[in-house]
């Protein structure tokens, strides 16, 4: 489905139901908008993994403006606080006053930036391997440096640069990278997913070359009421674990899980462990 807000047209689906019967009574179920990581990248790597959350949840599957299925307008708009404001237009769109949120990687960042402008509407955030700076960089541009190979150096000078020019290059890229990712990296399941997905290797250019090395959330963490749950990979080279330990310090009523045995893809090192905790996150009452 797609809405027309704020000057663009956004992608989004919607999984699970809102309303479900118990007993006599209907009970209505949270909103989750689930945010994609990039920038540049979409929603389908969600699929079918978190559509789990929707025996908790409504799901609400989003493409960031400019990425996957959403449509790619003036790249100019295409920015970090659009995408906050347009999580928010969404919401108006479909009518829901009050939602949660999972944002995972750059996800993250966008949520973040959702519940610090609209506290009052974000009743549970989850965070999943994110950062609240750009400073992430800085670490792993570091740790590549230092720990990287020949061949994982030479491409993540494309991602550090902002320099991609195909979506050839970024294929390579997350193929080089891939087993940094994920500790369970397995490269059938990598090519499958690849191909259901939708990359926008512009996007992540503007990213890196633009607005991720400039937001900072880190001083204003402390206006987000919401109940947070924030979760970490203890092997997570590009947001780094010691960044979500920051995220749980400043946010007021954050808790704290890391994975240990997980890379940045939490969902696919340790699945269980990761649907089990947001699910019993997400069905606590908002408040």
């Amino acid at each position: 489905m797609r809405a027309k807000i704020r000057g663009t047209e956004l992608y989004f689906d919607v999984h699970g139901m809102g309303l479900v019967a118990e007993g006599d009574r209907m009970v209505e179920r949270p909103v989750l908008f689930l945010l994609h990581g990039g920038p540049g990248g979409d929603h389908s790597g969600f699929k079918p993994s978190l559509s789990a959350l929707s025996e908790v949840a409504q799901l609400v599957f989003v493409d960031h403006r400019g990425s996957g299925r959403s449509r790619s307008d003036d790249r100019t708009t295409h920015t970090l606080d659009n995408n906050v404001q347009d999580v928010a237009a969404l919401a108006d769109y479909l009518g829901v006053e009050r939602f949660a949120l999972l944002g995972s990687s750059y996800g993250g960042m966008v949520a973040q930036g959702v519940a610090i402008r609209y506290p009052r509407r974000v009743s549970n955030l989850v965070l999943c391997a994110t950062a609240p700076s750009f400073r992430f960089i800085t670490d792993a541009r570091r740790w590549v440096e230092e720990r990287g190979t020949t061949k994982q150096k030479r491409v993540c000078h494309w991602l550090w640069e902002g320099n991609f020019q195909s979506n050839e290059q970024l294929y390579e890229y997350y193929e080089v990278m891939g087993p940094l990712y994920s500790r369970s990296f397995d490269r059938e399941t990598f090519e499958e997913s690849w191909s259901r997905g939708t990359r926008t290797f512009e996007q992540t250019n503007l990213g890196f070359d633009g607005f991720l090395r400039e937001f900072d959330f880190t001083d204003e963490l402390h206006k987000i009421v919401c109940p947070t749950l924030v979760l970490a990979g203890a092997h997570d080279w590009i947001c780094q674990p010691h960044h979500s330990e920051l995220i749980a310090e400043r946010v007021p009523r954050a808790q704290l899980k890391i994975f240990a045995n997980s890379a940045h893809a939490i969902a696919s090192d340790e699945p269980e462990a990761f649907l089990d905790v947001t699910r019993k996150f997400l069905s606590c009452p908002p408040q």
